[in-house]
């Protein structure tokens, strides 16, 4: 059985890597004062960090249109796949897997809506392992989401409260742990939702905090250190890794810069990262 995977933006894949699974991207739009760019393809992450603290007005977000999922189906189903897997951003955070399902009722059983319940490489991972075991079969491609998402854990930590406050979605856990903006919140994404973990005064306690993270999960059959414009916190992070604990640590290491939609809500300067526990 030839199975299509779809995915959208939010799931932070490299481009060389959504080439080699043949995977396809849905972008999702950043509106930036009053006009909409699609992610990742009308505005580079790297713009957009530096754009956003000079912007006048907070920047939002807006999910695909309908149109654009039944697009990317309408094509791989013409191109011989029996099956598609559509692997999308936790809908607790987002309405894109939403529009995804209704898109896929048009197609009579032959397209599988996943709710990864995470976001960033939680969900890039959750996608790459369904492409690989896709040659197996559709049992064994969902096998695979699954357990990769049952061993995937995301952190966070924010450099500031700030963008979260102006964007009006301050998760009650977060807002929980105090009204300064000058605190560095620590968050885990568990099951869709987001968890408060504690906070830091400085950057530097902050990325010690996430390294001991790392090591206290234990070894790693995927890892991407996650940032947002920070990829100088970032490759301090993969260094202090290698140094203290590399057997831990995956051959390939991935470092994204993460997608603009979810920097417009976390701010810049953010660091963290997704992990597959072995």
């Amino acid at each position: 059985m030839k199975i299509g995977i779809v995915t959208d933006s939010i799931s932070d894949i490299p481009q060389y890597l959504v080439e080699q699974y043949e995977l396809e991207v849905v972008p999702t739009i950043l509106i930036l004062e009053g006009r909409g760019y699609l992610d990742g393809k009308e505005i580079s992450r790297d713009e957009f960090y530096k754009r956003l603290p000079s912007l006048q007005s907070p920047p939002t977000t807006a999910a695909p249109s309908i149109g654009e999922f039944l697009t990317r189906y309408e094509s791989l189903l013409r191109r011989g796949c029996e099956h598609i897997l559509s692997i999308h951003p936790a809908g607790q955070l987002t309405t894109i897997v939403n529009v995804a399902r209704q898109a896929a009722a048009d197609f009579a059983g032959r397209i599988t809506v996943i709710d990864s319940r995470s976001l960033s490489m939680g969900l890039g991972f959750q996608t790459i392992a369904a492409a690989e075991a896709a040659e197996s079969g559709l049992e064994a491609a969902l096998e695979a989401i699954e357990s990769t998402r049952r061993r995937t854990q995301v952190f966070a930590a924010l450099d500031t409260m700030e963008y979260l406050r102006r964007s009006g979605r301050v998760p009650r856990a977060v807002a929980a742990l105090g009204g300064l903006l000058s605190i560095k919140p620590l968050i885990e994404l568990i099951d869709g939702e987001v968890k408060a973990i504690g906070a830091t005064r400085t950057t530097h306690q902050a990325n010690e905090r996430m390294f001991n993270l790392l090591r206290e999960g234990g070894g790693m059959k995927r890892l991407a250190i996650l940032h947002t414009g920070a990829e100088a916190r970032a490759q301090g992070l993969l260094n202090v890794l290698m140094q203290k604990a590399s057997q831990l640590a995956p051959r390939n290491i991935l470092t994204v810069n993460v997608a603009a939609v979810i920097g417009a809500h976390i701010g810049p300067n953010g660091l963290g990262f997704a992990a597959v526990r072995a």
